[in-house]
């Protein structure tokens, strides 16, 4: 009950006393009141179904095995990112990724389950899969994010081998970027895409896993959204998940994919809160145009959606309905 509305009641008596009704109906108005989840279950919600971050076909394909066949969400995110992860070809994450501009191929990944446990590694090297031992810091330790030299000794204990992470492309490319060393975050060039992947098993648990190089040539030492749990990516069991790309340090401050899930839970759908994530982040930076930050998102229903700042992001989906990539709206059309 309002303050005015309780002093107005409490008027009709002289001496200030108040009827047992009203105290009950303020008691209980008074009351915190929860924001439930609003997801609701449609007749036929769609499971199982995986989601990723750009074009990686081979990846959406790998999960989508792994779900097919029974699989849990988690086993198939990680799987799913790990494709990537090896290809060579595929330059902003795991093995062939461009190094920083001290020549140190760094990586970041991080991963979720469906009853919110996680784990992060950040600035890890001479390991291919850094989505995996993620996964063995959230399942193997009191902790979530393993850092550098700690995380790479980790891994080993964990019997990880060490790796060459440079190819030769990617060498070359770097030593030619030294004549001038100049950095900029080229919009929608591989220079610091990362695969963030969402799915939902038959069960209808959700999972999510990202991972990256980082951006080309970065700082050393620098760090992105992508292994931090709320920027990169977030899990919500009864909700949805959500993760990004693009410019790092523009999803952080905003820590976008919990914002988002957090949006689907006061009832948005998908694509109305990847909407308004990225309005959140282009409200900072009034006329900028920069950079490029994608959305990708899913509820628990398995309705998805997706938003940029610029053309060009499109987010790969694969569920019984088909194996589909999809070209999304941007705040800059």
């Amino acid at each position: 009950m309002k303050r005015r509305n309780f002093l107005k009641n409490s008027s009709l008596t002289a001496a200030g006393l108040v009827s047992a009704s009203a105290i009950t109906a303020c008691n209980t108005e008074n009351k915190p009141v929860e924001t439930p989840a609003v997801a609701t279950t449609p007749v036929d919600p769609i499971k199982p179904i995986v989601v990723c971050t750009w074009n990686f076909l081979n990846a959406t394909d790998k999960a989508w095995e792994v779900l097919k066949s029974g699989g849990t969400s988690l086993d198939a995110v990680e799987q799913g990112v790990m494709v990537e992860e090896a290809d060579v070809t595929n330059e902003t994450v795991g093995k062939g990724g461009r190094p920083d501009r001290d020549g140190n191929v760094t990586l970041d990944a991080c991963i979720m389950d469906k009853d919110g446990n996680c784990g992060s590694v950040v600035y890890l090297q001479n390991i291919v899969h850094p989505v995996s031992v993620a996964r063995k810091v959230m399942e193997e330790t009191p902790h979530i994010i393993l850092a550098g030299k700690g995380a790479e000794k980790f891994a080993y204990e964990q019997g990880f081998k060490k790796e060459d992470l440079f190819t030769e492309s990617t060498r070359k490319q770097y030593e030619e970027w030294l004549n001038t060393s100049k950095y900029e975050t080229t919009i929608n060039i591989e220079n610091h895409d990362t695969i963030g992947m969402l799915a939902i098993d038959a069960n209808g648990d959700l999972s999510g896993a990202c991972t990256t190089s980082g951006m080309a040539y970065k700082v050393g030492g620098r760090v992105g959204d992508s292994p931090i749990i709320g920027a990169g990516l977030y899990v919500d069991n009864e909700v949805g998940g959500a993760t990004a790309t693009g410019v790092g340090e523009e999803v952080i401050r905003t820590v976008g994919s919990f914002l988002i899930v957090e949006l689907m839970r006061q009832g948005k759908s998908p694509q109305e809160a990847c909407e308004e994530g990225v309005k959140r982040i282009m409200k900072k930076n009034e006329g900028r145009k920069d950079f490029q930050i994608g959305f990708l998102a899913i509820n628990k229903n398995g309705e998805t959606g997706g938003y940029c700042v610029h053309p060009g992001f499109t987010y790969r989906e694969y569920s019984e309905k088909g194996h589909v990539n999809r070209e999304v709206k941007s705040f800059y059309s």
